[in-house]
Protein backbone atom coordinates (compact mmCIF):
# COMPACT_ATOMS: atom_id res chain seq x y z
CA UNK A 1 0.00 0.00 0.00
CA UNK A 2 0.88 3.86 -0.48
CA UNK A 3 1.81 5.94 2.28
CA UNK A 4 -0.98 8.12 3.15
CA UNK A 5 -0.46 11.81 0.68
CA UNK A 6 -0.07 14.90 2.50
CA UNK A 7 -3.39 16.50 4.00
CA UNK A 8 -5.17 18.46 2.20
CA UNK A 9 -4.66 21.52 3.45
CA UNK A 10 -1.08 20.71 3.19
CA UNK A 11 -1.54 20.18 -0.37
CA UNK A 12 -4.00 22.41 -1.63
CA UNK A 13 -1.87 25.07 -3.38
CA UNK A 14 0.86 22.80 -4.26
CA UNK A 15 1.07 22.85 -8.20
CA UNK A 16 3.27 19.59 -7.86
CA UNK A 17 -0.13 17.32 -6.57
CA UNK A 18 -1.41 17.77 -10.22
CA UNK A 19 1.70 16.30 -11.38
CA UNK A 20 1.41 12.74 -11.07
CA UNK A 21 -1.49 13.15 -12.88
CA UNK A 22 -0.50 14.47 -15.98
CA UNK A 23 2.38 12.13 -16.01
CA UNK A 24 -0.69 9.15 -15.85
CA UNK A 25 -2.19 11.37 -18.79
CA UNK A 26 0.43 10.75 -20.80
CA UNK A 27 0.09 7.45 -20.09
CA UNK A 28 -3.33 7.03 -21.08
CA UNK A 29 -2.16 8.99 -24.00
CA UNK A 30 -0.05 6.39 -24.87
CA UNK A 31 -1.66 3.23 -24.08
CA UNK A 32 -4.36 4.29 -26.74
CA UNK A 33 -2.22 5.32 -29.13
CA UNK A 34 -0.57 2.39 -29.07
CA UNK A 35 -4.50 0.38 -28.46
CA UNK A 36 -5.81 2.36 -31.62
CA UNK A 37 -3.25 2.40 -34.26
CA UNK A 38 -4.40 -0.89 -35.02
CA UNK A 39 -7.94 -0.41 -35.45
CA UNK A 40 -7.31 2.91 -37.80
CA UNK A 41 -5.31 1.73 -39.79
CA UNK A 42 -7.55 -1.83 -39.96
CA UNK A 43 -9.06 -1.04 -44.26
CA UNK A 44 -4.80 -0.96 -45.05
CA UNK A 45 -3.55 -3.74 -43.17
CA UNK A 46 -6.85 -5.99 -44.26
CA UNK A 47 -6.26 -5.33 -47.61
CA UNK A 48 -2.13 -5.75 -47.33
CA UNK A 49 -2.46 -9.04 -45.16
CA UNK A 50 -5.70 -10.89 -47.12
CA UNK A 51 -6.98 -10.85 -43.62
CA UNK A 52 -10.92 -10.66 -43.58
CA UNK A 53 -13.10 -8.06 -41.37
CA UNK A 54 -13.71 -10.93 -38.78
CA UNK A 55 -9.81 -12.46 -38.64
CA UNK A 56 -9.62 -8.56 -37.55
CA UNK A 57 -12.22 -8.07 -35.33
CA UNK A 58 -11.35 -11.55 -33.88
CA UNK A 59 -7.43 -10.74 -33.54
CA UNK A 60 -8.86 -7.75 -31.97
CA UNK A 61 -10.79 -9.04 -29.34
CA UNK A 62 -7.77 -11.01 -27.89
CA UNK A 63 -6.47 -7.51 -26.68
CA UNK A 64 -10.01 -7.12 -24.66
CA UNK A 65 -9.96 -10.83 -23.30
CA UNK A 66 -6.16 -10.36 -21.70
CA UNK A 67 -6.89 -6.85 -20.64
CA UNK A 68 -9.78 -8.11 -18.51
CA UNK A 69 -7.09 -10.57 -16.80
CA UNK A 70 -4.56 -7.30 -16.84
CA UNK A 71 -6.63 -5.14 -15.17
CA UNK A 72 -7.24 -6.34 -11.67
CA UNK A 73 -3.85 -8.40 -11.47
CA UNK A 74 -2.45 -5.07 -12.32
CA UNK A 75 -4.86 -3.44 -9.62
CA UNK A 76 -3.66 -5.87 -6.79
CA UNK A 77 0.08 -5.51 -8.03
CA UNK A 78 0.07 -1.40 -7.71
CA UNK A 79 -1.29 -1.78 -4.42
CA UNK A 80 0.93 -3.86 -3.47
CA UNK A 81 4.00 -2.57 -5.19
CA UNK A 82 3.86 0.64 -5.70
CA UNK A 83 2.99 2.96 -8.91
CA UNK A 84 6.50 3.70 -9.78
CA UNK A 85 7.74 0.19 -10.14
CA UNK A 86 4.41 -1.20 -10.99
CA UNK A 87 3.78 1.35 -13.75
CA UNK A 88 7.27 1.11 -15.11
CA UNK A 89 6.93 -2.63 -15.44
CA UNK A 90 3.61 -2.74 -17.46
CA UNK A 91 4.46 0.12 -19.97
CA UNK A 92 7.72 -1.62 -20.92
CA UNK A 93 5.56 -4.97 -21.78
CA UNK A 94 3.04 -3.29 -23.82
CA UNK A 95 5.73 -0.54 -25.62
CA UNK A 96 7.51 -3.98 -26.59
CA UNK A 97 3.80 -5.68 -27.34
CA UNK A 98 2.95 -2.44 -29.53
CA UNK A 99 5.96 -2.45 -31.95
CA UNK A 100 5.61 -6.57 -32.27
CA UNK A 101 2.51 -5.63 -34.58
CA UNK A 102 5.09 -4.49 -37.22
CA UNK A 103 6.74 -7.54 -37.90
CA UNK A 104 3.40 -9.43 -38.46
CA UNK A 105 1.26 -10.59 -41.28
CA UNK A 106 -1.20 -13.00 -39.93
CA UNK A 107 -4.46 -13.56 -38.30
CA UNK A 108 -1.89 -15.51 -35.42
CA UNK A 109 0.39 -13.14 -35.19
CA UNK A 110 -1.71 -9.97 -34.80
CA UNK A 111 -4.11 -12.36 -32.08
CA UNK A 112 -0.73 -12.87 -30.27
CA UNK A 113 0.68 -9.12 -30.36
CA UNK A 114 -2.63 -7.70 -29.19
CA UNK A 115 -2.91 -10.19 -26.17
CA UNK A 116 0.17 -9.15 -25.14
CA UNK A 117 -0.48 -5.47 -25.50
CA UNK A 118 -3.60 -6.02 -23.61
CA UNK A 119 -1.87 -7.60 -20.26
CA UNK A 120 0.37 -4.46 -20.65
CA UNK A 121 -2.19 -1.95 -20.71
CA UNK A 122 -4.39 -3.60 -18.15
CA UNK A 123 -2.23 -1.12 -15.50
CA UNK A 124 -3.66 2.35 -17.05
CA UNK A 125 -6.98 2.82 -15.53
CA UNK A 126 -5.84 1.46 -12.16
CA UNK A 127 -2.66 3.39 -11.94
CA UNK A 128 -4.89 6.30 -13.11
CA UNK A 129 -6.91 6.31 -10.34
CA UNK A 130 -4.48 5.44 -7.70
CA UNK A 131 -2.81 8.30 -8.86
CA UNK A 132 -5.50 10.42 -8.28
CA UNK A 133 -6.35 9.08 -4.83
CA UNK A 134 -2.69 9.91 -3.29
CA UNK A 135 -2.11 13.07 -5.25
CA UNK A 136 -5.67 15.02 -4.44
CA UNK A 137 -8.00 15.10 -1.80
CA UNK A 138 -11.28 13.74 -1.66
CA UNK A 139 -12.71 16.87 -3.23
CA UNK A 140 -10.90 16.96 -6.34
CA UNK A 141 -11.09 13.08 -7.00
CA UNK A 142 -13.26 12.74 -10.07
CA UNK A 143 -11.73 15.57 -11.60
CA UNK A 144 -8.37 13.69 -11.22
CA UNK A 145 -9.56 10.94 -12.32
CA UNK A 146 -10.99 12.46 -15.75
CA UNK A 147 -7.40 14.24 -15.94
CA UNK A 148 -5.58 10.92 -15.93
CA UNK A 149 -7.79 8.78 -17.96
CA UNK A 150 -8.17 12.22 -20.36
CA UNK A 151 -4.78 11.10 -22.23
CA UNK A 152 -6.25 8.13 -23.94
CA UNK A 153 -9.03 9.83 -25.36
CA UNK A 154 -6.08 12.85 -26.96
CA UNK A 155 -3.76 10.10 -27.99
CA UNK A 156 -7.09 8.15 -29.83
CA UNK A 157 -7.70 11.89 -31.01
CA UNK A 158 -4.44 12.38 -32.49
CA UNK A 159 -3.42 9.17 -33.38
CA UNK A 160 -5.06 9.21 -36.90
CA UNK A 161 -3.88 12.66 -37.44
CA UNK A 162 -0.75 12.08 -36.66
CA UNK A 163 0.15 8.49 -37.42
CA UNK A 164 -2.24 7.93 -40.42
CA UNK A 165 -0.64 10.18 -42.11
CA UNK A 166 2.75 8.32 -41.07
CA UNK A 167 1.45 5.02 -42.30
CA UNK A 168 -0.09 6.41 -45.80
CA UNK A 169 3.31 7.61 -46.28
CA UNK A 170 6.06 5.15 -45.09
CA UNK A 171 3.11 2.15 -44.44
CA UNK A 172 1.87 1.13 -41.41
CA UNK A 173 3.86 -0.79 -40.30
CA UNK A 174 6.11 2.07 -39.61
CA UNK A 175 3.39 3.87 -37.18
CA UNK A 176 4.18 0.70 -34.98
CA UNK A 177 7.89 1.40 -34.75
CA UNK A 178 7.15 4.59 -33.82
CA UNK A 179 5.54 3.77 -31.03
CA UNK A 180 8.03 2.10 -29.30
CA UNK A 181 9.90 5.64 -29.13
CA UNK A 182 6.83 7.32 -27.43
CA UNK A 183 6.84 4.32 -24.59
CA UNK A 184 10.45 4.81 -23.82
CA UNK A 185 9.95 8.29 -23.66
CA UNK A 186 7.21 7.97 -21.06
CA UNK A 187 9.09 5.36 -19.40
CA UNK A 188 12.16 8.09 -18.72
CA UNK A 189 9.15 10.50 -17.31
CA UNK A 190 7.93 8.64 -15.33
CA UNK A 191 11.29 7.53 -13.51
CA UNK A 192 11.37 10.91 -12.99
CA UNK A 193 7.97 11.90 -11.69
CA UNK A 194 6.56 8.79 -10.13
CA UNK A 195 8.55 9.53 -6.74
CA UNK A 196 8.71 12.31 -4.28
CA UNK A 197 8.17 15.21 -4.44
CA UNK A 198 5.18 14.30 -6.72
CA UNK A 199 4.43 11.23 -5.01
CA UNK A 200 4.94 10.33 -1.53
CA UNK A 201 7.21 7.40 -0.52
CA UNK A 202 6.00 3.64 -1.21
CA UNK A 203 5.35 2.20 2.26
CA UNK A 204 4.43 -1.69 2.15
CA UNK A 205 2.21 -2.17 4.63
CA UNK A 206 0.47 -5.38 3.60
CA UNK A 207 2.12 -8.54 3.93
CA UNK A 208 0.26 -10.33 0.65
CA UNK A 209 -1.02 -9.23 -2.71
CA UNK A 210 -5.51 -8.73 -2.17
CA UNK A 211 -7.36 -9.85 -4.86
CA UNK A 212 -11.11 -9.46 -5.37
CA UNK A 213 -13.83 -11.38 -3.65
CA UNK A 214 -16.21 -12.47 -6.34
CA UNK A 215 -18.56 -13.33 -3.56
CA UNK A 216 -19.29 -9.46 -2.36
CA UNK A 217 -22.39 -7.96 -3.74
CA UNK A 218 -20.70 -5.11 -3.52
CA UNK A 219 -17.81 -6.47 -6.85
CA UNK A 220 -21.25 -7.59 -8.87
CA UNK A 221 -22.32 -3.80 -8.31
CA UNK A 222 -19.41 -2.37 -9.41
CA UNK A 223 -18.99 -4.84 -12.42
CA UNK A 224 -22.41 -4.14 -13.19
CA UNK A 225 -22.23 -0.43 -13.00
CA UNK A 226 -19.28 0.32 -15.47
CA UNK A 227 -19.28 -2.88 -17.57
CA UNK A 228 -22.36 -2.52 -19.66
CA UNK A 229 -23.23 1.02 -19.03
CA UNK A 230 -19.83 2.38 -20.13
CA UNK A 231 -19.36 -0.06 -23.22
CA UNK A 232 -19.76 2.00 -25.99
CA UNK A 233 -16.08 3.67 -26.30
CA UNK A 234 -14.75 -0.09 -26.93
CA UNK A 235 -16.30 -1.35 -29.70
CA UNK A 236 -17.24 1.69 -31.24
CA UNK A 237 -13.63 2.88 -31.82
CA UNK A 238 -12.86 -0.92 -33.08
CA UNK A 239 -15.51 -0.92 -35.67
CA UNK A 240 -15.77 2.85 -36.61
CA UNK A 241 -13.30 2.37 -39.42
CA UNK A 242 -14.93 -0.84 -40.55
CA UNK A 243 -18.24 1.02 -40.81
CA UNK A 244 -16.99 4.45 -42.29
CA UNK A 245 -15.22 2.47 -44.84
CA UNK A 246 -17.89 -0.44 -45.70
CA UNK A 247 -21.34 0.84 -44.71
CA UNK A 248 -20.52 4.98 -45.64
CA UNK A 249 -17.73 4.09 -48.49
CA UNK A 250 -15.28 6.19 -46.92
CA UNK A 251 -11.51 5.75 -47.86
CA UNK A 252 -8.63 5.26 -45.78
CA UNK A 253 -7.44 9.23 -45.91
CA UNK A 254 -10.88 10.29 -45.26
CA UNK A 255 -11.38 7.61 -42.68
CA UNK A 256 -8.73 9.40 -40.86
CA UNK A 257 -10.14 13.08 -41.13
CA UNK A 258 -13.00 12.73 -38.76
CA UNK A 259 -12.04 9.28 -36.61
CA UNK A 260 -11.05 11.74 -33.96
CA UNK A 261 -14.03 13.07 -33.37
CA UNK A 262 -15.67 10.11 -31.05
CA UNK A 263 -12.76 9.73 -29.25
CA UNK A 264 -12.50 12.98 -28.42
CA UNK A 265 -16.19 13.26 -27.08
CA UNK A 266 -15.36 10.54 -24.93
CA UNK A 267 -12.78 12.24 -23.39
CA UNK A 268 -15.42 15.81 -23.15
CA UNK A 269 -17.27 13.31 -21.14
CA UNK A 270 -14.36 12.16 -18.37
CA UNK A 271 -14.11 16.14 -18.00
CA UNK A 272 -17.80 17.03 -17.99
CA UNK A 273 -19.31 14.13 -15.99
CA UNK A 274 -16.25 13.90 -13.75
CA UNK A 275 -17.04 17.89 -12.51
CA UNK A 276 -20.87 16.94 -12.07
CA UNK A 277 -20.24 13.03 -9.93
CA UNK A 278 -17.84 15.75 -7.79
CA UNK A 279 -20.17 17.99 -7.59
CA UNK A 280 -23.94 16.44 -7.91
CA UNK A 281 -22.70 12.92 -6.45
CA UNK A 282 -20.64 13.79 -3.68
CA UNK A 283 -21.31 11.62 -0.98
CA UNK A 284 -24.16 9.50 -2.89
CA UNK A 285 -23.57 5.82 -2.95
CA UNK A 286 -26.71 5.46 -5.49
CA UNK A 287 -27.44 8.47 -8.01
CA UNK A 288 -30.76 6.98 -9.45
CA UNK A 289 -31.07 10.16 -11.14
CA UNK A 290 -27.64 10.49 -12.60
CA UNK A 291 -27.36 6.93 -14.40
CA UNK A 292 -30.99 7.36 -15.59
CA UNK A 293 -29.68 10.63 -17.60
CA UNK A 294 -27.33 8.75 -18.89
CA UNK A 295 -29.21 5.31 -20.18
CA UNK A 296 -31.83 7.63 -21.58
CA UNK A 297 -29.39 9.72 -23.53
CA UNK A 298 -27.51 6.22 -24.91
CA UNK A 299 -30.23 5.16 -27.22
CA UNK A 300 -30.11 7.27 -29.55
CA UNK A 301 -27.10 5.71 -31.16
CA UNK A 302 -29.37 2.89 -32.11
CA UNK A 303 -30.62 5.29 -35.24
CA UNK A 304 -26.72 5.62 -36.52
CA UNK A 305 -27.89 3.15 -39.36
CA UNK A 306 -30.96 5.01 -40.50
CA UNK A 307 -28.83 7.97 -41.99
CA UNK A 308 -26.42 8.14 -44.84
CA UNK A 309 -25.03 11.76 -43.32
CA UNK A 310 -21.64 11.32 -41.82
CA UNK A 311 -21.71 14.38 -40.02
CA UNK A 312 -25.07 12.60 -38.58
CA UNK A 313 -24.04 9.68 -38.47
CA UNK A 314 -20.13 10.82 -36.39
CA UNK A 315 -22.46 13.19 -34.14
CA UNK A 316 -24.99 9.90 -33.18
CA UNK A 317 -21.30 8.06 -32.38
CA UNK A 318 -20.38 10.89 -30.22
CA UNK A 319 -22.89 11.36 -28.11
CA UNK A 320 -22.47 7.60 -27.57
CA UNK A 321 -18.53 7.93 -26.22
CA UNK A 322 -19.39 11.26 -24.26
CA UNK A 323 -22.27 9.65 -22.71
CA UNK A 324 -19.90 6.03 -22.04
CA UNK A 325 -17.13 8.45 -20.42
CA UNK A 326 -20.13 9.69 -17.82
CA UNK A 327 -20.61 6.80 -16.98
CA UNK A 328 -17.07 5.13 -16.75
CA UNK A 329 -16.73 8.61 -14.25
CA UNK A 330 -20.02 8.09 -12.29
CA UNK A 331 -19.47 3.99 -11.40
CA UNK A 332 -15.79 5.31 -10.03
CA UNK A 333 -17.01 7.69 -7.96
CA UNK A 334 -19.89 5.24 -6.47
CA UNK A 335 -17.34 2.77 -6.62
CA UNK A 336 -15.24 4.74 -4.34
CA UNK A 337 -17.02 4.46 -1.42
CA UNK A 338 -17.70 1.06 -0.97
CA UNK A 339 -13.86 0.13 -1.30
CA UNK A 340 -11.34 1.69 0.92
CA UNK A 341 -8.76 3.93 0.21
CA UNK A 342 -5.76 1.02 -0.37
CA UNK A 343 -7.51 -0.94 -2.61
CA UNK A 344 -8.55 1.88 -4.89
CA UNK A 345 -5.89 0.21 -7.40
CA UNK A 346 -7.77 -3.42 -7.34
CA UNK A 347 -11.24 -1.54 -7.83
CA UNK A 348 -10.67 0.30 -10.98
CA UNK A 349 -9.08 -3.11 -12.61
CA UNK A 350 -12.66 -4.69 -11.47
CA UNK A 351 -14.58 -2.31 -13.03
CA UNK A 352 -11.81 -2.29 -16.04
CA UNK A 353 -11.40 -5.59 -15.86
CA UNK A 354 -15.03 -5.97 -16.46
CA UNK A 355 -15.60 -3.51 -19.07
CA UNK A 356 -12.52 -5.38 -21.61
CA UNK A 357 -14.31 -8.92 -20.80
CA UNK A 358 -17.70 -7.50 -22.01
CA UNK A 359 -15.59 -5.97 -25.33
CA UNK A 360 -14.26 -9.45 -25.52
CA UNK A 361 -17.50 -11.36 -25.95
CA UNK A 362 -19.22 -8.50 -27.80
CA UNK A 363 -16.73 -8.55 -30.54
CA UNK A 364 -16.41 -12.52 -30.93
CA UNK A 365 -20.36 -11.88 -31.25
CA UNK A 366 -20.52 -9.13 -33.70
CA UNK A 367 -17.10 -9.42 -35.38
CA UNK A 368 -19.24 -11.83 -38.41
CA UNK A 369 -22.21 -9.25 -38.67
CA UNK A 370 -19.43 -6.92 -40.36
CA UNK A 371 -18.25 -8.67 -43.07
CA UNK A 372 -20.18 -8.66 -46.77
CA UNK A 373 -21.42 -12.63 -46.43
CA UNK A 374 -24.03 -11.74 -43.12
CA UNK A 375 -24.96 -8.66 -45.07
CA UNK A 376 -23.35 -5.95 -43.00
CA UNK A 377 -25.80 -6.19 -39.88
CA UNK A 378 -24.96 -2.98 -38.65
CA UNK A 379 -28.42 -2.30 -37.43
CA UNK A 380 -27.84 -4.67 -34.84
CA UNK A 381 -24.69 -3.96 -34.12
CA UNK A 382 -25.91 -0.27 -32.72
CA UNK A 383 -28.46 -1.49 -31.23
CA UNK A 384 -27.45 -4.06 -29.18
CA UNK A 385 -24.45 -1.28 -28.15
CA UNK A 386 -27.57 1.26 -27.16
CA UNK A 387 -29.47 -1.44 -24.98
CA UNK A 388 -26.44 -2.47 -22.97
CA UNK A 389 -26.12 0.36 -20.55
CA UNK A 390 -30.09 0.16 -19.73
CA UNK A 391 -29.01 -3.19 -18.96
CA UNK A 392 -26.37 -2.66 -16.80
CA UNK A 393 -27.76 -0.05 -14.95
CA UNK A 394 -30.72 -2.37 -13.95
CA UNK A 395 -28.93 -4.43 -12.78
CA UNK A 396 -26.63 -2.24 -10.57
CA UNK A 397 -30.12 -0.80 -9.26
CA UNK A 398 -31.12 -4.33 -7.87
CA UNK A 399 -27.48 -5.25 -6.88
CA UNK A 400 -26.93 -1.66 -4.98
CA UNK A 401 -30.53 -2.11 -2.71
CA UNK A 402 -27.88 -4.08 -0.60
CA UNK A 403 -25.20 -1.05 0.47
CA UNK A 404 -28.72 0.93 1.15
CA UNK A 405 -30.23 -1.92 3.29
CA UNK A 406 -27.09 -2.35 5.01
CA UNK A 407 -26.17 1.20 5.89
CA UNK A 408 -29.66 1.37 7.33
CA UNK A 409 -29.48 -1.92 9.48
CA UNK A 410 -26.03 -0.47 11.26
CA UNK A 411 -27.24 2.87 11.40
CA UNK A 412 -30.23 1.35 13.21
CA UNK A 413 -27.82 -0.92 15.47
CA UNK A 414 -26.47 2.03 17.00
CA UNK A 415 -29.42 3.98 17.51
Amino acid sequence: MEAVAPTTASRSTDWRMWVPCLGMALCSWLSFVDRQVLTILSPTIIRDTGLTNQNFTDAASFFFLTYTLGNPLWGSVLDFVGLRVGMLLAVAVWTGASASHAFMGSFLGFAAARAVLGIGEGATFPGGLRTAVESLPANLRARAIALSFSGGTIGAVMMPLLLGPLAIKYGWRAAFIATAGLGATWLVIWAIIGRPPFLPPHVRKATKVAWPNFRERRVWALMFSYALPAISPGPLLTILSLYLAGRLKLTQAEVNTIAWIPPLTWGLGYFFWGWAADRYAANNRRPIGMFLLLTLTSLPLGLVTMTSSVGLAMALIGLSTFMGGGFQMVALKVGSYAFPREQSAMMTGIASGSWSLVNFVLLRAIGPWTGWMNGNRWEEIFWLIAVLPAVGIAAWYVLSLGDKQTAATKQTATT
